[in-house]
Order: structure tokens, then sequence, then C-alpha cells
């Protein structure tokens, strides 16, 4: 196995996640097969209880797994399915190592963060490392490690031991070491400035970890002059620093990567041959960097979509949302233009408090071309979502519900086509007469994190021309309440409202639709979960099309 450890400096957030993600791409391209393993110093066990407004969205895998939104990159840029354990967290690495010793497993010794904390990051990153995840039964060649935080964060430490002693534990050419860190500009003169790339570096080299490469994120282009100095002051060869700076598109990265030799280093520090031929291994990422530049032009009409959500000051709170419709606009060549709409701001008490917002947030769903309603947790904005849903149903507006976009759409319709005015999930009122979304019986209700039915589920669908004319699909879920089953005969007796996929159980609901509608979907599990760039989510790309009159 050979491993790549992606380390950052100066500050978080600079582009580790996708310059780790894009460095797979340009291994894979090359023949290699390649995972990925992301460390989160973090103390929680993952990220499943975690605020989208501090950390992003949860990302969900197949397995069920809650992880950072860093693996999403990770799984969509190189094309895989990773476990939960791909992504560490200092509470998955203490809570092993203190029931180990619980039962008697260090033998009485007296546990320490070295070796046993150490010892323990560096076991899970080996075991991790040889699991397949291209939906083969072949070994990884190529285990990309990215360390989250910043060189020099006490909550790290440890881990930067436990990579330390790694790379002899694995032996020369087997560990490469690419340090990501910022290259600013200063004053009028906009003059480059290394100093924190210096700093940084030797921080990490008084740690015991030199790098092999340094990638530097800044505005512009690196000239010579500054390579050559990061060069001279930080231990790397000038053919090694190389420039990440800003691009149109984050799908641009791995082509800016590759004419700087980034393949070459790897190929020197891990004593690896090339595989395949280097001619057009890029040619599908090239075609999609440039097709996302084509449909931005402003000379293009857009398709407008609004996100009717509840964490909608952050962009990363709706991260794998606003990629699937990315992908889904580049499949259908179609310009897009994301709208974010705070679901409570469409409710009536705020036209009375803050008539500003409520209008400007009407104003943007009845101008939209689409609308989508993803998922989400407690009662706040839930009434702003079913005036949403409604407006699409009597305005014949395009519509698609995720999670508790579907269920929201149920309710709506209860209440204004069935006159079930109290209609609502127990999740909001566990007094309603009417309860059209109940708790699940099998999911306790007092804990979160790992307790909701999560991971995949198959299940038969005849949304078949989005899925490609299949019996059945497979999507993974993140959600705690359902569609009540024992109301569902008498909703589509008296409504338009169809649920046209269930579980294998056949009583959950899985996919609504709406007759006599242009578009009118929704969906229990998350689809954009598995949107890839090249294999865009089915109802993703439906919405768009359907939003560009295009649907039919």
């Amino acid at each position: 196995m050979k491993y790549i450890l992606v380390t950052g400096g100066v500050l978080s957030g600079i582009g580790k996640g996708v310059i780790a993600s894009s460095t797979g791409v340009l291994m894979k391209s090359l023949g290699y097969r390649v995972t990925s393993v992301k460390i989160d110093p973090y103390i929680n066990i993952d990220a499943g209880t975690m605020s989208p407004f501090e950390h992003g969205e949860v990302f969900v895998l197949d397995d069920g797994g809650e992880v950072d939104l860093d693996l999403g990159n990770y799984e969509r840029f190189i094309d895989s399915t990773l476990t939960r354990d791909n992504n560490i967290t200092t509470g998955k690495i203490y809570n092993h190592v203190i029931e180990k010793e619980r039962v008697g497993g260090y033998l009485g010794k007296t546990v320490q963060v070295v070796p046993h904390i150490c010892n323990a990051i560096q076991d899970w990153v080996e075991r991790v490392s040889v699991i397949p995840v291209d939906g083969s039964n072949n070994t990884p060649d190529i285990c990309i490690i990215e360390l989250g935080g910043t060189v020099g964060d006490i909550e790290s430490m440890p881990f930067i031991e436990a990579m330390r002693q790694f790379q002899f534990r694995v032996g020369k050419g087997n560990f490469c070491l690419f340090h990501v860190s910022l290259v600013p500009t200063v004053g009028k003169s906009q003059e480059l400035k290394t100093k924190p790339t210096q700093q940084s570096v030797r921080e990490l080299r008084a740690l015991g970890l030199t790098p092999d490469a340094i990638f530097c994120r800044s505005a512009s282009p690196l000239p010579a002059h500054v390579k050559e100095k990061i060069s001279l002051f930080c231990h790397v060869p000038e053919a090694n620093v190389i420039s990440v700076y800003d691009v149109s598109n984050i799908y641009r990265v791995p082509l800016i990567l590759d004419p700087q030799g980034v393949h070459n280093i790897i190929y020197s520090a891990l004593q690896l041959m090339p595989r395949t031929p280097k001619e057009d291994a890029l040619k599908e990422w090239s075609k999609l960097a440039e097709s996302y530049d084509r449909l931005h032009n402003e000379a293009i009409p857009p398709v407008h979509i609004a996100v009717v959500g509840k964490y909608t000051e952050l962009d990363d709170a709706y991260h794998s949302i606003s990629s699937a419709l990315q992908h889904a606009s580049l499949r259908s060549d179609q310009r897009l233009v994301i709208d974010w709409v705070e679901a409570s701001n469409l409710e009536e008490n705020v036209e009375r408090e803050d008539p500003e917002s409520y209008h400007k947030a009407w104003d943007y769903v009845k101008k939209a071309n689409g609308i989508l309603v993803p998922g989400g947790f407690g009662d706040r904005g839930v009434e702003g979502k079913i005036l949403a849903a409604q407006y699409c149903r009597t305005s014949k507006k395009p519509y698609l519900g995720i999670c508790l976009g579907l269920q929201i759409m149920a309710v709506e319709v209860c209440r204004n086509v069935l006159g079930w005015k109290d209609a609502n999930s127990t999740e909001f009122s566990a007094e309603t007469s009417h309860p059209v979304v109940i708790n699940m019986p099998e999911i306790s209700k007092t804990h979160m994190g790992g307790t909701m039915r999560l991971g995949k589920r198959d299940k038969t669908s005849t949304l078949r021309k989005l899925y490609g004319d299949v019996d059945e699909i497979d999507e993974r879920h993140r959600h705690r309440y359902e569609v009540n089953p024992d109301l569902v005969p008498e909703i589509e007796s008296k409504s338009n409202l169809r649920f046209v996929a269930q579980d294998e159980t056949g009583k959950r609901m899985e996919i609504a639709e709406m007759l006599e509608h242009p578009y009118m979907v929704a969906v229990q599990y998350h689809p954009e979960f598995k949107s890839r760039p090249l294999r865009p989510s089915p109802p993703f790309v439906g919405l768009i099309l359907a939003a560009a009159g295009k649907f039919q």
C-alpha cells in the first residue's frame, strides 16, 4: 500500500479536501485504484449530532455512516463508495482505546497517547486502506489521508505524531507528504507573501514530518521567483512547489495539477511506474470544466431553482444538494442559478414582523423555475415549507422534495385537499388527530447520531425514465419519521397524490408523485449523496429539465 498524507498550514478551509480529491482523480486517471481517509481531530464520535450551522452538512454513506462532508468530495471526485471507518475522529480513536482497556486488552499497562493512541491511529489507517471502494474486490493501490485542521492545532497533535511514526512503519517509498499552505497578497502592490508558508513548514518539520511537495493556495499563479523562494526556505525542489490558484470551478483543479507534474512527484516519492498512457487521461474532466464555464456565461438565460431550507445562511449546510443540482445542470446543458430561501420567512407571521424578508422570500419562490425542499430536523420553518409545497401544487411549478420535503408534501395535501386542517407530523405535533407522518417504531426517540434508519435500501420505482427503466433503485437514507402507512389508502383515494414506490417491506413510502402535474415528486431518501459529476442524480436531472420546460 502506498500512502499520501495531506496536511494544511496557516489556516483551515484552504482547500485540502479538494486538493486531496483532485490528486485522487489524477492517479485514478493514470490507472491506479485510489481510496481516501479523512481525519477529523474533533472529539465527536461522528458528524451526526453536529449543527449544520457550525460544521456544514452531515454526509451519509452506504453503510449508514454519518461523516464529514469532505468524504462526499472524495466519493464524487474518485467515484468511490467509502465506509464509516474512512472517517477517523479523535472520539472514535479514544472510544476504541478505552473500550479495549476496559476488557484488559492492554494487559494492565498504563494507557498513554504514545504509544497506545498513536498505534491505534496507525492500525486504523492500515486496516481501512485495504478495503475495496470502487465496486470491485480489488485492494486499492494508493490511500490518500487528509488530516483536518491546521498544523500546530493542539487537537491534531496525536495524529501528527502518529503520522510521524507511520512514515517509518510503512517504510521509505510507501509514504508521501503533501502540505497545503496559503500564499496571501498584501497591500496595493498585491505582493505575494511566503513567510506564512515558511513558518508552517518549519513547524511541520519540527514535528518530524518533511513535505515532499508544497501546494500553495493563492489568488493567481505563482511566479517563478516566488516558487524559488519557497523552495529555498522550505527544503523542497522548486518543481515540487505547486501553484493551486483560484479557478473558475473545482473541476479545473485536477487540470492545473496535471501540467505541474504532480503525478511525477508521486511516482518518485512512492517508487511507482506509469500504468496507462497519460494522453487524454483527464479528457472527461476537461469536458466537464469547459461545460461548466460555458454554462456560466451570463448571456445564457438561467434556470432558477429556489431551495427552501432552514440552514441557508451557510452554503456548506447543503453542499451535496448544490453539488447534485450542479451535476444535473451540466447533464441537462442548462445554466443554473440557486436562490436560497429561508423557509421561515415564507410564514404569515413574518409578513407582520418583517415584511421586507417575507416579500423577498416569496418573490424568489414565485420567480423561480423550480422549487427544491430539502431535509431537516426540528419545527422551525416547517410551515413555510408546507406553504411552498402548496404553491407548487396549485401553480403547477416543478417541485422536488427530499426527506422532510416528501413528508410536508403529504401533510399539505391532507390539510388543503382532504380538509384535515390539523394534519401534521408527530415530530411537530404529538396531539394531532391526523398523524400523517409518524416516528418509526424501531428507532429510538431519545438518541441522535447513529439511531436513524440509515444506509441503502432497495425499492421499486415507477420513475423508470429518470432511473433508466429499472425496477429497483438503491439510495441512502437519514430520517426518523415517515408517512403513516395506515393513512395512505385514504390519501390516494381522495387526492392526486400517489406513493409510487415503497421499501422492501412495502410499508415505508419512498417516492411520491402528484398526478396531473408537470413535475411534482418527492423522495424519502437522499439522492444527493450518490450524485456524481459524470453520473448525476436522476431526480435532480428531472427537476432541472422540468424547470427548463424540457422534461417531456
